[in-house]
């Protein structure tokens, strides 16, 4: 069996976290970063064994390298997410072609779901003959210029159905990108893509589902987004008990956190009001430890102040109305 915690630490320890600080202020992910994810077989997590993939595993993986570097995991969560419905796709023409260097990182991925999730949508797909015609916006992709595939979600009017195909991740006549200035993450290259009839062949349609199904999917990256909260929040946690600060009470509040967001995945619980409790616990530790730091903090880029703009991040990053009104009710309660 793999011992993919093991590995997970020492790549974010050794790797990610000593120069999460610089990546931060460059606004750019070392390649060596993701050829150390590849070459210990983190590309193809999604597809590995289950019996050595378990829930906890998978918890303990992302929480370990977003604390280690928020950029570098952000991009490399969305190649997770390929993998997973690649490897159970209908189309074995288009598994045949990719799955193999998705999952040894020789060919990395990116999603945007993002254009198909809002009432109306943001990004629509035509059926026409053998090809699909996409028109209009794909608000978050993250990834660009660094992934070589993009699985893009788009709802068909018409069939009242999501389409996902895997297009190239690259600039076309009918497709073109506008850079994102994020507070947070920076590096992870992310755009707003403005698709103005690409036509997609209906050979790279990766899946159709129902706009039920499509929503019912999202689940598990609303709570992996929790995870990236837990995550700033373990490295703050660490950080301040470097500083001597009594860190008991947080741990404390992380696990019953843990405990929500897992239960929410299995549907035993709420995952708006645990993503929720999961960002303000985030902005709560990130702004202790600043606070624990002293003026040093003030200064752009240290880890105290780029952790609080991380923890920021994650208040918003993959939100949902039913996610913002449970934070709104607790940043606002007395």
């Amino acid at each position: 069996m793999t011992n993919w915690t093991e590995k997970a630490h020492e790549i974010a320890e050794n790797i990610l976290f000593p120069v999460a600080d610089r990546v931060d202020a460059d606004g750019r992910i070392p390649d060596s970063h993701f050829e150390a994810l590849a070459d210990d077989g983190f590309y193809g997590l999604a597809a590995a064994d289950r019996a050595d993939v378990t829930l906890p595993v998978l918890v303990e993986v992302f929480e370990t390298f977003v604390g280690g570097c928020l950029a570098t995991t952000f991009t490399w969560m969305q190649h997770y997410g390929v993998v997973a419905g690649l490897s159970r796709s209908p189309n074995s023409g288009l598994r045949n072609r990719y799955l193999d260097g998705l999952i040894e990182g020789t060919i990395r991925a990116g999603v945007s779901m993002a254009g198909a999730i809002p009432e109306p949508p943001l990004l629509w797909a035509k059926r026409v003959g053998d090809r699909y015609v996409l028109d209009g916006i794909a608000p978050f992709v993250t990834g660009w210029g660094i992934i070589d595939l993009l699985q893009v979600s788009a709802r068909n009017k018409v069939e009242d159905s999501i389409v996902n195909v895997i297009i190239p991740a690259q600039p076309q006549r009918e497709l073109a990108a506008e850079m994102l200035p994020l507070i947070a993450a920076r590096g992870s290259n992310t755009v707003r893509l403005q698709f103005d009839g690409l036509t997609v062949p209906v050979d790279r349609v990766n899946t159709v589902v129902t706009p039920e199904e499509f929503t019912k999917s999202q689940l598990f990256a609303m709570w992996l987004n929790g995870c990236m909260a837990l995550g700033i929040t373990r490295r703050a946690i660490t950080e301040l008990a470097a500083l001597g600060s009594n860190t008991d009470p947080f741990e404390k509040q992380a696990a019953r956190v843990r405990v929500d967001l897992d239960a929410a995945l299995e549907g035993r619980a709420d995952i708006a009001e645990a993503r929720a409790h999961a960002s303000e616990l985030a902005v709560r530790t990130a702004t202790t430890f600043v606070t624990a730091k002293g003026s040093s903090s003030l200064i752009a880029g240290n880890t105290a102040e780029r952790l609080m703009r991380e923890a920021t991040f994650t208040l918003v990053a993959s939100g949902r109305p039913a996610i913002k009104s449970a934070l709104l009710e607790r940043l606002s309660h007395d």
